[in-house]
Parts: structure tokens; sequence; C-alpha cells
């Protein structure tokens, strides 16, 4: 299998310098989402100390014309410092800092979708939106070929790989580990990790957040992945279809609850949620991938775990339909609901945002209302 050529570089040798005491400097690595909607990108700069509150760190700038966000002509971009974590590859005193990212006249990028969704959040503050997102992704050397399998056939049949464990089930399970700590480390919200259906293909979680911070996490997750494998030589992919066939795709469902569905009751109020979504599907089914839809539409086929992409569905424990409410839910009569339609490539921020958007703004029609106007 291919690994890259940086990951067979001296480990040991690096170590050495990074051992070095670096005195009262801090190194902040600035991150964001390019034009895209899909990569990260990230850059250092050093501090004359720790930073203690996001307020603390300065903007920053950057090339928008390499990024995919402006032309060569008129290319500086502003980095907005948003959320900062701890650094779980040069570790303490040093930061993750999650940027947005303003055009030259201080408007937002086309891809900073947090933007607006923070706005979106605060409206809703008092009732406490809690997400939960189920991030897949599939393991890849670099030349594209899903880690671990024969390079001129196929693993056998899906079946002994969900939470499977042995050599011959389990494929990667050093990088899952490793993200897994840094992630920890770093103070991301992650709760979970399993191995998935299809080989070379796991799981994380990252919740119960609130508000903003569930993209701001899961970016961070995302970003921590990527480094992770980079150091271990592999390729992380959350193509929602990595492979064609007979092989689970790449989802990233999303668990919802309110104040109100979590309290004695709660099942009316998530079931009144559930029909204003079966009015919205389509609405939903564009600010679930990065192409309108057209990402999910190898996804969603109703087959292997799925619903169709045309059709809107719901149901108690049921893993084929566009929502699921969990059986303990629907026993308890509150809780939560499942939004299994996300892409694993989903940005989520929009996501998040449009299910507050239809549950608690109560939206109608297939466009999202300006708050400004």
């Amino acid at each position: 299998m291919a690994t890259s050529t940086s990951s067979k570089l001296s480990k040991a040798v690096k170590q050495h310098y990074m051992d070095l005491p670096q005195g009262d400097k801090v190194q902040a690595m600035y991150i964001w989402i390019d034009g895209s909607g899909e990569g990260l990108r990230c850059k250092t700069r050093t501090l004359d100390s720790e930073p203690k509150t996001i307020e603390e760190l300065p903007e920053w700038n950057f090339d928008g014309s390499s990024t995919y966000q402006s032309e060569g002509s008129n290319s500086d971009m502003f980095l907005i410092p948003a959320a900062m974590f701890r650094d779980p590859f040069r570790r303490d005193p040093n930061k993750l800092v999650l940027c947005e990212v303003l055009k030259y006249n201080r408007k937002p990028a086309e891809t900073n979708l947090r933007n607006t969704c923070k706005r979106i959040m605060s409206m809703v503050d008092n009732n406490h939106p809690w997400f939960g997102m189920e991030q897949e992704y599939t393991l890849l050397g670099t030349d594209g070929h899903p880690f671990g399998w024969p390079s001129n056939g196929f693993p056998g049949p899906q079946g002994p790989y969900y939470c499977g464990v042995g050599a011959d089930k389990a494929y990667g399970r050093d990088v899952v580990e490793a993200h897994y700590r840094a992630c920890l480390y770093a103070g991301v919200d992650i709760c979970g990790t399993n191995a998935e259906v299809m080989p070379a293909q796991w799981e994380f979680q990252v919740g119960p957040t609130e508000g903003i911070n569930m993209g701001d996490h899961l970016w961070v997750a995302r970003f921590i992945l990527h480094r992770v494998c980079e150091d271990f030589g592999v390729v992380v992919s959350f193509d929602p279809k990595p492979i064609t066939g007979n092989w689970n795709g790449a989802g990233c469902h999303t668990n919802f609850s309110t104040k109100e569905m979590r309290e004695d009751g709660g099942l009316k109020i998530i079931e009144e949620s559930i029909d204003r979504l079966a009015k919205r599907h389509q609405y939903h089914i564009r600010a679930y991938d990065p192409k309108g839809g057209l990402d999910n539409a190898r996804r969603l086929t109703g087959r292997h775990e799925t619903s169709s992409i045309d059709e809107f569905s719901a149901g108690v424990a049921n893993r084929g339909a566009s929502i699921r409410i969990p059986r303990a839910v629907g026993q308890d009569k509150k809780g939560y609901f499942e939004d299994r339609r996300p892409s694993a490539n989903c940005d989520p921020y929009i996501v998040t945002e449009a299910l507050v958007r239809t549950c608690l703004l109560k939206e109608e029609g297939e466009e999202p209302r300006d708050y400004r106007k």
C-alpha cells in the first residue's frame, strides 16, 4: 500500500528538536476552511505569551488566490480567530486556532458558513439546542486505494467489520486511537469511536455540544484527523461514497434536541419538528453536502442503511429512514432524534443551522430566511 514519503522521515530526529525549550514564546496554528468548502488550511505564527481567551489572539491574513478564495489581483483575506484549542502535536502551551475568513471588504467569504450559523444560534439561545454528530470517514493510501485492501481485488463482503476486532477485521486502528487521544488533549468534545461497516471505514462522534460549538469542535476534530493521518503517511477521505458497488457510504448522522424535547412529554415536540422537516426535504438535502445534494445522490440510494434522496421518511429505530427516533426515546417519550441525511463531507455549520431554522424558527419553503432585512 502506498504511504507518503514524509511519513518515512525519522521521527526520532524530529523529536530531538521538538524537545528543545521554547522559552516564553507560543506557537499558534491558525486553521481555516478553504474555498472548496471541504479542505482545511493552516499556518503558524509566534505569540509572545500564552493566550487565555480568544480575544487575546490577533487577526491575521493569507493569500486567498492560492486557496480558491480570491483573485490574484486582490488576494488578501483576513483570518478572524473564532475558537481556541490545545495543540496535541506541539503540546502546551501551544494552540490550535480555528478562524473565520473575511474578504478584503471585511464581508464573510463564500465558504465562511460559521458567520450566519452563529447569528442563527444566537436567536435560539433559550432553547439550548444540543447536537451530536457521527463523523464517518475512510482511510486510504496515498494512491487512493482503501487502507488494507488487497492491491488487486477486494476484501471479504461486509459483515464482520462493524465494531470488529482482529487484524483481519479492523484496518488502521492505530490512526483511530491516536486521533481519539489527540482530540481529548485538545479539548474537543469527542465522545466515542468505532469501526464501521466497510473495511477501512471508521466513525467518531462529537457531542452533545450546544449551538455554534458543534461546528467548531467537528471542524477541529477533522483537522486533527488529517494531521494524524499525515504523520502515519495515509489519507483520510470524507467522500460520501468512496467505493462504488455493494459497500456502505459515509455519512455524518446528526442528533438534535432542544430543552423542550429533553423534558417530559418532549416526544410531541420531536414529532412536530419531524413534520416540519418533512415539508422542507429538498432545502435540507441542498444544505447537507457541499455540492447541493450531488455528493449525497451517490450515497442516499435507499440501500446500505440509507433513505432515498428523493423521499422523506421517519421511524423508530429505522436506519433506512431520513429521520430515526431511537427506541429508548420512543419509550421515554422524550430525548432527541437523528437526521441520517447529512453526508460525511457536510459543513456542520449549515447542517446545524438548517435544523434550527426549520425546527425552532419554524421556517417554511425552500429558501432560508434573511433576518437582517
